[in-house]
This record gives structure tokens, sequence and C-alpha cells, in this order.
């Protein structure tokens, strides 16, 4: 038996809103890294599918991750005031080093031509800054004059190495190196936040941009002011991020006005605008931009969402947007068709195309809470419940939710389905049952519950339904539509309550798995369940998923641990294991088949996972 990672779907890049997000694309254009929790994304441009690295080497959220001109290393910042450098072209990731900059979290960071030195810059006590050689560490550079958070830094590319830095204190600062030292601020000219700066590739200008809706051009070897960018097109809200072509002739701006604006230096003008979504819309405010070295001149904007957007100058619209979660993954389901369906907890519901591994978002008035879990009631029919407190349907192959939701008592905590036409649904206060070939479902049965409940699971194979409590006890109920909801049997555990619950497809088995991470397991063949085995104890957190290949034989757990394991239920003391399968613990897995697992974790990622069981 053996498990190897297939595939890593990564999660959008993390956003801040009014607060610039920094993207980056290697030399040859083939990736872009961003930030998302604690991890560095790697991901192939052409096939979003494809993420050919995660990088958690980070302890502390990381807010800034930039590919070296040479291509061969990324240098990352974090909240802690921490960059890491480290090798992007090996599976390995091996890391160069770690240096503490700044007593605060970097916001920015810039490599010189050489990929040598670099600066990272943020919002530090003592200093905005530092400029260090990227192996060692040591100082090469003082970055100074300026007395707040700073936002922006860039490098010219060429010698003599001139760098700039832009901050809250309205003013950009002009540096010569190496090493770096303060040659003259460039104070008067933004009259808000300097969000942004950039040098040309061919490092004749660099550019400003901020909150207050300004873009400024400078000589980029003399640091002399050359011209504000004025137009009758131009941004109506803050400009928080901005990125030259390579002909270094062209710049692109993306604003808090939901626009990206192509702008052209020798006119000195507005050549081109796209404009997202509808009036007012936040979500499709745009925070970041990269224009990538391709050929096909490619450029990627990045909205609030964390959608990607790829545009093309003389494009009307983006030719492709990649959306995806932004915030951990907390509850997860496969429906028989192979359908994916993921929701996190901002409440975004995504369904997953397995052949491209891109989402789309589930369409219709969704939920607004944490997604705390799916169940097929049906083909095409899927429940879902959050801690908004309501009760959705999801219809269609392609998925939108239904326009009529039902709302629950309380917080719901787990749903599941009874039987064909009966859906439990689990909240703080009751054990509820619903006739779900209704669409919304409608309320049948309610049971008033004594104790605080923590999981739900249900077998139409034996019309079992199993609550778990705080009181390290799980209780097993019966449903009819005359006696109501029965009360039929109690598992006492010893250890700790238990927090995921799951029946064999069959009904012949039952698994609990507990808050310190021992797992359970049970025959069914009597109403007072016979323990199996105790001894599936690997796991040293939290259990959060349990899942059941089709033939009943292997058992898929979850954990806080980070890790993934896989039991067997015919040998017991079998098994395979994944350690720190995703960063921040693993909130749901499911089997696709007998030889795919997916997973789903606090790192916001969905990952498939191969799977060769005993023959």
């Amino acid at each position: 038996m053996s498990l190897t990672r297939q595939s890593i779907l990564a999660p959008q890049p993390a956003t801040t809103r009014a607060s610039p997000t920094h993207l980056s694309v290697d030399p040859k254009g083939e990736r872009i890294a961003y930030t998302s929790g604690k991890s560095v994304f790697l991901r192939n441009i052409d096939d979003p599918s494809i993420c050919t690295h995660q990088y958690t080497g980070h302890t502390a959220i990381v807010n800034v991750a930039r590919f070296s001109p040479s291509g061969y290393y990324v240098a990352s910042g974090d909240a802690s005031g921490k960059i890491r450098i480290w090798d992007c072209v090996g599976d390995e990731m091996v890391t160069k080093g770690e240096f503490h900059i700044i007593s605060g979290p970097i916001k920015d960071l810039a490599w010189d031509g050489e990929s040598k030195r670099i600066i990272a810059v943020g919002d530090g006590k003592e200093r905005f800054g530092h400029c260090i050689t990227f192996d060692t560490g040591n100082s090469v550079g003082e970055i100074t004059g300026q007395s707040s958070v700073i936002n922006s830094v860039s490098i010219r590319q060429q010698r003599p190495y001139r760098a700039a830095t832009a901050s809250d204190d309205q003013t950009l600062v002009f540096y010569h190196g190496a090493p770096f030292k303060f040659n003259a601020p460039l104070k008067g000219h933004h009259s808000n936040f300097v969000l942004g700066v950039a040098f040309s590739p061919d490092g004749a200008y660099f550019v400003s941009v901020g909150a207050d809706r300004k873009i400024f051009l400078f000589d980029g070897k003399e640091g002399t002011l050359i011209a504000e960018i004025l137009s009758e097109g131009a941004h109506k809200g803050s400009i928080l991020s901005v990125s030259w072509g390579k002909d270094s002739k062209r710049f692109v701006t993306a604003s808090a006005d939901q626009t990206v604006k192509l702008w052209d230096v020798d006119l000195r003008g507005l050549v081109q605008t796209w404009t997202f979504g509808k009036g007012g819309s936040i979500p499709d405010q745009q925070v970041g931009i990269v224009w990538t070295p391709r050929e096909d001149g490619l450029i990627i904007s990045l909205s609030l969402s964390g959608d990607l957007n790829y545009l093309y100058s003389g494009g009307a619209e983006p030719t492709r947007t990649i959306t995806g979660h932004q915030k951990p993954i907390t509850a997860l389901e496969v429906s028989t068709t192979k359908a994916l369906l993921t929701g996190s907890n901002d409440g975004r519901v995504c369904s997953w195309d397995f052949k491209t591994g891109t989402a789309s978002v589930i369409s219709g008035e969704g939920h607004s809470g944490v997604v705390t879990g799916f169940v097929e009631t049906s083909a095409n029919i899927i429940s879902s419940i959050a801690w908004d407190d309501q009760l959705r349907t999801i219809v269609g192959s392609a998925g939108s939710f239904a326009p009529s939701s039902v709302p629950t008592d309380s917080q719901p905590k787990g749903v599941a389905l009874l039987s064909p036409s009966n859906l439990a649904v689990l909240t703080t206060t009751h054990l509820q049952i619903y006739n779900c070939t209704s669409t919304p479902p409608s309320l049948t049965t309610t049971h008033k519950l004594t104790f605080t409940p923590t999981a739900l699971a249900a077998s139409p194979a034996v019309g079992h339904i199993a609550v778990a409590g705080q009181d390290n006890q799980i209780r097993i109920y019966t449903y009819s539509s005359t006696t109501g909801i029965t009360d039929v049997s109690t598992i006492a555990l010893t250890r700790s309550h238990a927090t995921a619950l799951s029946y064999s497809p069959d009904g012949s088995h039952f698994a609990s798995g507990d808050s310190a991470g021992l797992i359970g397991l049970y025959t069914t063949s009597t109403s007072a369940y016979a323990k199996k085995t105790d001894r599936w104890a690997f796991h040293t957190a939290r259990i959060d998923d349990i899942a059941w290949n089709a033939a009943g034989t292997h058992v898929a757990t979850a954990s806080l641990d980070t890790n993934l394991f896989i039991y067997g239920v015919d040998k017991p003391m079998k098994n395979c294991k994944v350690r720190n399968a995703h960063m921040g613990g693993i909130s749901g897995v499911r089997w696709v088949d007998d030889g795919t697992v997916v997973s789903v974790g606090n790192d916001g990622a969905v990952k498939r996972w191969s799977v060769v069981l005993p023959a």
C-alpha cells in the first residue's frame, strides 16, 4: 500500500483591501509566484492546474515572493520580518538562507540585476528596510530617509545600480549603489500614500503610483522628475500596483476603481482601459499586476477576490480568469459523477474540473459563513450547510444555488444522508430530519439534544444515525416517519470526545476519530457496536475527517496534525501515510476511486494523491 502526491490545485493569492499585492513572474514567463497564508505557490501560467512548488518554510504569514533575475531562486518575506531565499528549480526547495530584516512585516523586496543583492522593506520599529547579500545576509547598504512603512521597492537592473522606495509618508527615496546609500528624497509629488514603484527593464525610467491616484515618471539614472502622467481617463481610485512591459515604453497600473490601465511613456498618456465588474463591486477592485516577459505580451492582474485575469494589449476582455479559494477550505465532497465541490471559511463554494484542474464559483445566492458540510442527496443535487445557519441546495451538473434556502434553528455542525428521501442535519441544539426530495428540503422531525454535539454520521444501508458529544459518548439513533427519532445505543469513549464519524458504504463498519488523534473501528452487526480495533493511533492531533473507499476495505483519515493516513480494515496495523500533506492541518478527505484520494486543508489547496492498494 502506498500514497504519493499526484498534483496540487493551488489556492488564489491572498489579498487585502486598499493594500497592494505584489506578483512575480520568472524570467521565462512560465510561472507566477504569489503567497497564500504561510505558503508560497509557484503556478504554471499556461496550465494553472500545475503548481510546481508549494514552499512551506515560513512560520508566519508570507506577504511577498519574488523570483531572482537568474530564475534559480525565490526570495519571500513574512509578517515576522524575515526573508527566506530558496531554490525554485529542484523539487526539494532547499533553503539558501533565512535572515531577519526588520522587526515587523515585510511588504516588498527586490533583487538586483546580478541576483546577488536583495532589498527588503516593510513596517519595522528601528528601520523600515535593509539591503543584504542573498547568500550570506551581509549588509550591503542602508535603507533610510523615510518615516513610515515602506510599501514598495525596486532596483535598477543595470549598472550603475539605483533603487527607489515608496512610503506611506507620501515620499519616495532614491538610492545609489551598490552598496546602496541614500541619495535624495523625492518629496512634494504625491499627496497621499505612495503604494508602488518600478524601474523599467532598460533602466531608463522608474514610475511611482499612489493612493492620490497620481502617476509620476522619473529618470532611472539621476532620479529627477520627468513628468506627471495625466489623462482624461485617469484612475478614479487608489493606484495599488504598477508593472512595465519588456519594451520599457509602456506600463500598466491596477486600481481600486476596478480598472487596469495601459500607459505609453512617449505619449505621456493612456492607451487602453480594462474594467472589471459593475460599478462599486468591491471584489473586482484590482490590487496587483505583473506584465510578463513573454513574447505574446501577457498581462496578469489580480482582483481583490483573488481572481487572476489574463489580459493582452488590444483585447477588450480578459482571455481567461483563474478563480478558486483564498481562504482555508473547510468542506469537501466528491459526487457519484466525480464532481468535486469545496467550501471555504468565507462562504465561497467552488466546483472543480478534474481534467483541467481549475475551479468555477457556484453561482447564485450562496453562503455567507464558514461552509461546514456537503452531502449528495441525488444525481446533480447537493445539500450544503454553513455558519450562516442556512441549509442550501446546489442543483445542476454545472452547479448553482437554488434561489431559496432553509434556516436551521442554530449553528449547523454536520449533514448526512439517511435515506434517498431523508437528510439528517445536526445543529448545536437539535438533530433534525429533512425530506430532501423537495427543493429546498422540508423539515419533518426535530429532536432536542441534552448534550453538546460535535459530529454526525448516517448510514442509509442500516438506517442508523450517529451523533457524538463532548461528554465522550456517541449515541446511535434510528428514524421512522411513525416513531420519529429513537435512541437505540451508546458508545462510551474513554480517551477524548469524537470529532469525526463515518459509516462504511455497506454500513457494516463504523469509524470514529477523536480530538486526541485516536480512531476507533466498530462493527455494526448488533445495536451495541462491537469494537474491532482501537490501534489506529498514529495521528497526534484532532481528527477532522474520515472517508471510506467504495469497497469499504480502506479508510482515509485527515487530521489537524497535517498528516494523511490510509488504513486497511482487514489488516488494521497496515497503513501508509503522508506527513505535512497540508500546512496548518487537513480539513477534508475523499476517495475519487480506489486509485485516487483528494484532500483539502487550511492552506487553501486541493491535493490529489495516487493510492496503490494491496491486490
